[in-house]
């Protein structure tokens, strides 16, 4: 039986950190004093947690287990502590969001910054960057992606769905005739932005059963697809990125969609949640409200696509 509920805490830490030194740096205390609380455990269970190397500590089995049971019971914790005041406090505690770059700079922060107002109890440590966090691994509450779930791991919550458009700046086409073809775009400079860590050149259209794969190429490639925007803004060239992300650029005028009568493939976009952990109050209020405004968002493009 473990006696002490701080030697929980690190197991928690050795785990996050890959070793002792970093678990003994987060909670404070002194890497023997870290170590003493893993062969604490160790000799109470009769089992091995963790396996150590010179450089790296890496879980066992049924260390583990032990770790997801004291995740969920830390969680349960907190949100028991954040319930027992929620009469004088309303919602309380942290809130880590991982999210893209662009997605983040043109409508996310105005809704964080809303919920925040409606919620002062509430903290946000926000993460950015187009190459998404394991939300299992990394200390993730929620993370917002584009695309198909594929992760047995995670339950995804659908904000919206969407389709990437064409889209260029009038003074780029004061310099180049707008493409009337897909195949068109070969001889266009094309903007392109990472996806996968690859910038992303291969452009598949459909129109009425026909689809077309277009190779394109450019002089830019960027790893925050927000600069891919401002490029395609400035009238470096043409970009083929998600419209939720430019529609006030589209709706003024200083971007203009492009090859409208072809289609893109369609993909989600969600709230990303990890399957086994427990999920706060204040976790799920956030991700109703973003269901709330991106349903907003999803009636504006309609009207601006059609």
């Amino acid at each position: 039986m473990i006696e002490n509920i701080g030697d929980l805490r690190v197991l928690l830490q050795t785990a996050r950190a890959g070793s002792l030194t970093g678990a003994a740096r987060a909670l404070g205390v002194t890497p023997a004093a870290a170590s003493a609380a893993l062969k604490r455990m160790e000799t109470q269970l009769g089992v091995r947690l963790f396996e150590r190397s010179t450089r790296t500590m890496r879980l066992t089995p049924q260390g583990q287990i032990l770790l997801n049971y004291a995740s969920r019971a830390f969680d349960l914790i907190a949100e028991g502590e954040a319930q027992a005041t929620s009469d004088r406090a309303g919602l309380v505690g942290l809130i880590r969001v991982a999210a893209p770059s662009d997605l983040t700079r043109s409508t996310l922060l105005p809704m964080l910054d809303e919920f925040l107002e409606a919620h002062p109890g509430v903290q946000l440590a926000l993460s950015v960057g187009d190459r998404p966090l394991d939300v299992v691994r990394d200390e993730v509450d929620l993370a917002i992606r584009y695309g198909h779930l594929v992760d047995s791991r995670l339950v995804a919550r659908p904000l919206m769905d969407t389709a990437p458009v064409v889209v260029a700046a009038p003074a780029y086409l004061v310099r180049h005739p707008a493409p009337k073809t897909p195949m068109d775009l070969i001889r266009h400079n094309c903007l392109a932005y990472d996806r996968a860590g690859r910038p992303h050149r291969t452009w598949r259209f459909t129109r009425y059963g026909q689809s077309i794969e277009v190779h394109v190429s450019g002089n830019r490639s960027v790893d925050d697809a927000s600069l891919a925007r401002q490029w395609a803004v400035a009238g470096a060239g043409i970009l083929l990125k998600t419209p939720v992300e430019m529609r006030h650029e589209m709706r003024d005028g200083r971007l203009v969609r492009l090859l409208a009568d072809w289609q893109l493939d369609h993909y989600p976009l969600n709230v990303i949640l990890p399957s086994g952990r427990f999920i706060p109050v204040r976790v799920r209020t956030l991700v109703n409200f973003l269901a709330n405004r991106f349903r907003r968002i999803s009636k504006e493009l309609y009207d601006l696509l059609a």
